[in-house]
């Protein structure tokens, strides 16, 4: 009974921050439509998604997570043939991202992250430091280069850069040697030209830009002018956000053109509309999320789920940390967007898999 307890403690927080997050996602969703066109479409299909999205915790979470571990190596294979399928359908906003049949659109990448979780912590679950680098880390890098590559020429510069900070997590959970990991922050910066020469001149431009940031009030270059509105957003928010004044602001605020707001911008929203206060409270929610994850994984003796458990909360907190750090200028803007809160059903229903998987691992681990 107490061991039944225990588990609790660690599972239903994990479904009850999601779901909080969900409820503010599309809350923000619902404040992009207004600033734009007035409509509720966007939202009504979130709130779908949502749903969907709490399908998929509540079914992973009670599979024992272990009975994956077959088919892994059919998911990787699915994955890639996907990344390549993206290219034999029409681009949307000049990115091969999609695949598209009739109304119903899939976006491979975000099923890649999850994927590529369960392949890593299928492999390293076991790690031998004692092989070298050769024989323990090359494998787990090159099983990481190439969806990053494919990802990469979609171009999708910013989801490509999540796989790195999962894979360093989950090496440093497995055991890996200190050395080793140098060894490969090394090779990463040496193979940071090859990475640049394959950047489209839009994704190089957007990293320049952050060294060319305008003052207040001055007129903001081409490559500097997301930047400039995503900070306009949150100036427009103060402290407490447009929720709690009057209708005085809506001008200014219709007149901020902001790009992809409902997407890859949705974290300047959350300052518009809720504030400072409303943005310290959605990074408490998602320290708290990555928090339960890793207590998961403290407390899981087995290898396989320790490390599922480590590279999802790896997902969140670099996403997390990518999207706010470029939203507010301390990161190239790149267009990723924030967990449970940007719009987008592939996504949603991605994390909320990744979560569920965390808390079947709670469940089942001790079996």
């Amino acid at each position: 009974m107490d061991g039944l307890l225990v588990v609790r403690r660690r599972v239903w927080p994990i479904a009850a921050v999601a779901l909080v997050l969900l409820i503010l996602g599309c809350a923000t969703i619902a404040r992009c439509e207004q600033i734009n066109d007035g409509s509720n479409r966007l939202v009504r299909q979130q709130i779908v998604w949502s749903i969907l999205g709490f399908g998929a915790l509540i079914l992973t979470s009670w599979i024992d997570y272990r009975r994956f571990a077959r088919y892994i190596p059919i998911f990787y294979g699915a994955t890639l043939i996907g990344l390549l399928a993206v290219y034999f359908f029409p681009p949307v906003n000049g990115a091969h991202r999609w695949i598209r049949v009739g109304g119903f659109g899939i976006q491979p990448s975000e099923l890649a992250k999850v994927v590529f979780i369960l392949s890593l912590a299928q492999w390293l679950m076991y790690y031998d430091a004692a092989a070298g680098f050769a024989g323990s880390v090359l494998w787990p890098l090159a099983m990481t280069g190439l969806p990053m590559l494919l990802i990469l020429k979609e171009p999708d510069l910013g989801t490509a850069l999540v796989f790195l900070p999962i894979l360093f997590s989950v090496l440093f959970a497995a055991g890996a040697r200190r050395r080793d990991l140098l060894r490969l922050a090394v090779a990463g910066l040496l193979l940071f030209p090859l990475l640049w020469s394959q950047m489209s001149h839009d994704q190089r431009s957007r990293v320049t830009a952050l060294w060319e940031q305008n003052a207040p009030r001055e007129q903001a270059t081409a490559d500097g002018f997301h930047l400039d509105q995503a900070k306009r957003m949150f100036a427009l928010g103060g402290t407490w956000g447009s929720i709690f004044r009057s209708e005085a602001d809506k001008q200014a605020v219709a007149s901020s053109r902001l790009p992809e707001a409902q997407t890859d911008s949705v974290f300047c929203v959350v300052g518009e509309r809720f504030g400072l206060i409303g943005i310290g409270l959605l990074l408490v929610l998602f320290g708290v999320l990555a928090a339960k994850c890793l207590s998961v994984a403290s407390h899981t003796e087995e290898s396989f789920g320790r490390l599922i458990a480590v590279g999802v909360a790896a997902l969140f907190g670099a996403e997390v940390l990518i999207n706010t750090g470029m939203m507010v200028g301390l990161l190239p803007i790149t267009g990723l967007a924030l967990p449970l809160i940007s719009y987008g059903g592939s996504d949603l229903v991605a994390h909320m898999g990744a979560l569920g998987l965390v808390m079947s691992v709670a469940r089942h681990s001790a079996r």
